[in-house]
């Protein structure tokens, strides 16, 4: 249940409890006093009659009677040993209030009508009740107008907190601080929580990008040395091989570090599908199984191919480098769907759950690397709109499928 109802259930139950509280006390202490006035009053107008008894042997007095047949049986057994009481009868004649005593061998009693008394606590009963209605109809709107401005306010701090789980840094709260306020704090503490956390990850992206920028002057020297070194030896194709790997890594730390400032901004043009699939398999010079499912007047989007060519050929060969062969891309019938499968061992749990994490390939089985392929991949669709999803395939093997935006309507190519 949600907070909200819950409150809105608490208010109305205390409400119900006070209301209800409230009518057994004031019930019983009218019950109780209409009952001692009665008794005061039947034990007063018994001893009177009883004087005049006496003296007269007449009896007098409002109620008074001798041996009355509607006694109650347990008074007229107390009378019979000498003694005198009181008892309230409810029975059909009506609620009473009887007094009895001995009186020369006989039983003299008196017996007043409280029908027009219990008529006054039913009705005080009934007025309670109301006041209790009323007071329920008054108050539980308050309450659930409060509990729903409680309910607003955390929710609005919760959605706050999913965008900067996204990555939406630059979500706040901004709720106004108030003193011995605890949904104020909680949301001033989430405001700073995510300031710190954006500050943190801003000094990270400039460290990288710094680093990228520092290792490029000297990584050029590097090229340009073991480009004139004499290519008969083995050791300087080794040398060569790992410039380039280290190249490659400077790169993709800069167009990182491009994408997490926000620099990219992507050129959208009417782009054939299937050739630039083709033409970005062709550029990593990898092995790969084409299939093209749309019609050829389907199979052109709105869209960056630069970008376009990227992401397919990051998908390609971390394909390649983690999974195993055939790989296979095909271009969907809707002509904007993309998909790269291997068949090697699939993507780990972290990176289905996750999402891809630079520095990180998962598990053993799908080999090393840096983990920088996935992450620039989906950086690069998020720059184009385009949706990138991860996941395996039910036979085995690792499933990415690229999906450009549904708003992106086929446009014909002119010549």
């Amino acid at each position: 249940m949600a907070l909200r109802w819950r409150i809105i259930a608490l208010v109305a139950a205390a409400i119900c409890t006070v209301a209800a509280a409230v009518g057994v006390l004031v019930h019983n202490a009218s019950r109780a006093r209409e009952l001692s006035q009665a008794r005061d009053a039947a034990s007063t107008t018994l001893d009177r009659a009883a004087v005049t008894y006496a003296r007269t042997g007449v009896v007098q007095g409002s109620g008074a009677a001798l041996d009355a047949r509607d006694l109650p049986a347990g008074l007229r057994r107390l009378v019979h040993k000498g003694r005198q009481g009181t008892e309230f009868t409810g029975g059909p004649g009506g609620p009473a209030m009887w007094a009895a005593r001995p009186a020369g061998g006989r039983v003299l009693s008196v017996h007043i009508d409280m029908s027009a008394n219990m008529r006054n606590i039913s009705a005080l009963d009934t007025n309670i009740v109301l006041a209790g209605l009323v007071v329920t109809a008054v108050v539980l709107p308050l309450g659930v107008l409060t509990a729903g401005r409680m309910s607003r306010r955390l929710r609005m701090a919760a959605g706050t907190a999913r965008r900067i789980a996204a990555g939406d840094l630059d979500a706040r709260i901004a709720a106004r601080p108030r003193p011995h306020d605890e949904i104020a704090e909680i949301s001033g503490a989430v405001d700073s929580m995510a300031s710190a956390l954006q500050e943190r990850l801003r000094a990270e992206q400039r460290f990288t990008a710094d680093v990228a920028h520092e290792l490029r002057t000297p990584l050029m020297g590097l090229v340009t040395a073991a480009e004139l070194l004499p290519d008969e030896d083995e050791a300087v194709g080794y040398v060569r091989d790992r410039i380039r790997v280290l190249s490659t890594l400077v790169e993709d730390l800069l167009e990182i570090s491009r994408l997490d400032a926000g620099a990219e901004q992507a050129d959208p043009s009417p782009c054939p599908v299937a050739p630039l699939v083709e033409a970005a398999i062709a550029r990593t010079e990898l092995p790969a199984q084409v299939r093209v499912d749309a019609a050829p007047e389907r199979a052109t989007v709105w869209t960056d191919p630069r970008r376009l060519e990227r992401i397919v050929a990051n998908l390609l060969v971390n394909a390649h480098r983690h999974g195993q062969p055939p790989v296979e891309v095909t271009v969907a019938a809707d002509g904007r769907t993309v998909t790269v499968r291997d068949h090697g061992g699939g993507y780990p749990d972290e990176l289905l759950e996750d999402g891809p994490q630079r520095f990180r390939t998962g598990v053993r089985e799908r080999g090393r690397g840096h983990g920088l392929g996935l992450t620039i991949a989906r950086g690069q669709a998020e720059v184009i709109g385009a949706a990138l999803e991860f996941g395996n395939a039910p036979d085995g093997g690792a499933v990415a499928t690229l999906r450009l935006p549904a708003g992106s309507e086929p446009r014909p190519i002119h010549s």
